[in-house]
């Protein structure tokens, strides 16, 4: 064999394309075909070691992790999506902006000046709230959601309104008539249908869709959660590959990256559009492990890499150094200190896409043993 220049591991070509014409390279040459059944798919045969002229360097049997990882594309937004609806009458007098954060206890629209207050519920606000004859005459959900709210903004400590009631009480109207008097309204004491509107979260508006001076009635507007998420259409054949807590690593369009985690993974696949020749795809959608480090982006491409499974203290060589031999299976072609050539059937375990590494098992190959690999 010709003499070989000497390369550190990590000092691996990173375009797939350029490691299959380099492997070709050394087939053409030296007789000795090299295939890899992952990720490349091309195959050929080994029929063992010889001299030959064409450019190969040493890499280093080593042991470290190894991460499998699946490389996809998504969309950096907002999580959920909301529709705000007037119900109380009278006409459009204020509506926030476009972009504007509204958070509990504060003001969405106004009409006929009187201010539409969110608080947080997942049950929607669907008749008017006041003191029964007993606190037992007014219950439900929507009254828990209230009573959560007025303890939660500080107009009822815990000890006078318990958070988790469902009854509309003494002191539900005490705590309700602190709010009216915190808005400027007359301390009633009672909430009259569409006074109040129950989201789950501080809304983000996207769009507005009533007009001041319109009537309240109908759609107001739009809006998303104030939490940062990545939403990926991933295709249908690839869900098992996926699940809930893998680890991702997010990459920006300006190349900085930062880390996430897989939050929920679709069952229903569907397609962009009927009657279209793409695959189903499912929605997964990422968390952020530091949103802030997302500054104002807003409906970006991303790329992300999903960890789907790791391995401690794995044996690895670059995926360039297998050869696949004519009887099945792999080998490497390991160099003794004393210059020797000699190939070493592997097991393959784990492969980590994103470094060109295989996890590999085999008699006579240990860590710190030189492999042949093509040269970039």
């Amino acid at each position: 064999m010709s003499a070989v220049t000497e390369t550190l591991a990590d000092e691996r070509p990173r375009h797939p394309w350029r490691w299959l014409f380099a492997l070709l390279a050394v087939v053409a040459v030296a007789g000795v075909a090299v295939a890899v059944t992952h990720p490349f798919h091309h195959s050929a045969s080994a029929a063992g070691s010889s001299d030959n002229t064409a450019a190969t360097s040493l890499a280093t049997v080593s042991r470290r992790a190894l991460a499998a990882q699946t490389q996809v594309s998504g969309t950096l937004g907002y999580a959920h999506s909301y529709a705000v609806a007037g119900q109380a009458r009278g006409t459009v007098t204020a509506l926030p902006n476009v972009g504007q954060v509204i958070k509990q206890g504060q003001v969405l629209y106004r009409v006929d000046g009187r201010p539409v207050v969110l608080l947080y519920g997942s049950t929607p606000a669907y008749r008017a709230l006041s003191e029964g004859a007993t606190a037992s005459d007014v219950t439900g959900a929507d009254v828990r959601q209230l009573n959560a709210a007025l303890v939660g903004l500080g107009y009822a400590s815990s000890d006078d309104l318990d958070p988790t009631s469902d009854e509309f009480s003494w002191a539900t109207k005490a705590a309700v008539e602190k709010l009216q008097g915190a808005l400027g309204l007359d301390k009633t004491g009672a909430l009259p249908l569409g006074d109040i509107v129950f989201e789950p979260t501080a809304l983000r508006v996207t769009d507005v869709t009533a007009t001041l001076g319109a009537p309240a009635g109908g759609s107001v507007l739009t809006a998303t959660s104030t939490t940062r998420q990545v939403s990926i259409d991933l295709d249908a054949d690839l869900q098992s590959t996926v699940k809930d807590g893998d680890a991702v690593t997010i990459t920006l369009p300006d190349g900085r990256t930062t880390p996430g985690r897989v939050s929920s993974v679709g069952t229903v696949a569907t397609k962009a559009q009927a009657n279209s020749d793409s695959s189903p795809t499912i929605t997964v959608t990422v968390a952020l492990a530091d949103p802030q480090a997302m500054g104002t982006l807003d409906q970006a491409p991303v790329q992300v890499a999903i960890t789907t499974d790791t391995v401690q203290n794995a044996l690895v060589v670059p995926v360039t150094a297998l050869l696949a031999l004519a009887g099945g299976g792999y080998a490497v072609e390991a160099v003794g200190a004393d210059g020797t050539h000699r190939l070493v059937p592997v097991s393959l375990g784990l492969f980590d896409d994103g470094h060109g590494l295989v996890q590999v098992s085999g008699t006579g190959l240990a860590a710190g043993q030189r492999v042949v690999v093509p040269s970039s």
